[in-house]
């Protein structure tokens, strides 16, 4: 019997996760956990949205402000943390709530990270396959080893479908048949996932709105700031740094990169939702545009308390 839940609260950026959790202390003793790759990094707070100080004081984070955005951060570390994160709240009596958008943390957290040596020298032979031979080829040789790894893998992932030819190369043993093995916070906690879906024109349109707060907000200097200092690959990649950068270096106005932040926070939304959409146990709820979203946090409270 699982004793203890776990709530998580996923979906795409803009769809008001942040707001839900919080507003789920009023139902529940919540003390919150960031699932978020980009808010692991210091000084990197107006461009990922982060949880305001005051408001930190006020509602239990964790995992925000890990290490220096010169850093990289692995799915493997936030796990370790989050789960001892969780034992730590769990034993405080409150309820651990997972709230963030990085579908790879939050699957990894929930069913267990899959971890096995590698092999440099048959990553390579491999990678050389596709560069010679194209995708098609290993997605073939792929279903010819591990079919059920093949129909979940898109033809165009080279790195996935790399890795998996790898494992098999290395152990004989299909990657699938292995990932089966993997334990997560599932194994011992009750683990209940809830995802925001919004209409794409809200969801778009909050994007958007968001942008510009943080462009008023103080995001440039932000970006500047940071760029003083040495990024790392993860946290250079955030969207902000490299369309204010252009900005700062006089290779377009403002208000052009305003249009890009907005464009690429969009496809970003859009990639988080695909990737939700196919992660199995997630309980939907349908976000309106007017919605009060203490009542959705309510709506989650009373699913949670009714099993």
């Amino acid at each position: 019997m699982k004793d203890h839940i776990v709530v998580f609260i996923v979906g795409p950026t803009g769809s008001g996760k942040t707001q839900v959790g919080l507003n789920l202390s009023k139902y529940l003793p919540c003390e919150y956990i960031s699932a978020d790759s980009m808010q692991i990094y210091k000084g990197m707070d107006i461009m990922t949205d982060k949880l305001a100080a005051p408001l930190r004081r006020k509602y239990p984070y964790h995992l925000l402000d890990v290490i220096p955005p010169s850093q990289e951060y692995s799915v493997a570390a936030f796990c370790l943390a989050a789960t001892r994160k969780t034992r730590e709240i769990v034993k405080r009596k409150k309820v651990p709530v997972v709230v963030g958008g990085t579908g790879l943390y939050v699957r990894s957290f929930i069913h267990g990270i899959f971890e096995e040596k590698s092999s440099a020298r048959i990553r390579s032979s491999l990678a050389r396959l596709a560069a010679e031979k194209g995708n098609p080829f290993l997605h073939q040789r792929l279903n010819e080893v591990d079919p059920r790894a093949a129909g979940r893998i898109h033809i165009h992932d080279t790195r996935r479908l790399i890795r998996a030819l790898e494992v098999f190369e290395m152990t004989r043993r299909p990657i699938s048949e292995l990932q089966q093995k993997r334990q997560g916070l599932a194994a011992a906690y009750d683990v209940r996932i809830f995802g925001l879906e919004r209409d794409r024109a809200d969801l778009y349109a909050r994007i958007d709105q968001r942008v510009d707060f943080m462009v008023h907000g103080g995001l440039l200097d932000e970006v500047r700031r940071l760029l003083k200092r040495s990024l790392g690959r993860t946290a250079s990649q955030c969207i902000g740094v490299r369309e204010i950068e252009g900005f700062l270096k006089g290779q377009y106005g403002l208000e052009e990169a305003v249009r890009l932040m907005k464009r690429n926070t969009r496809h970003l939304a859009k990639r988080q939702m695909t990737w939700f959409c196919r992660e199995p146990g997630i309980e939907w709820i349908k976000v309106a545009a007017d919605d009060d979203l203490a009542q959705t946090a309510r709506m989650i409270a009373e699913r949670v308390a009714h099993g």
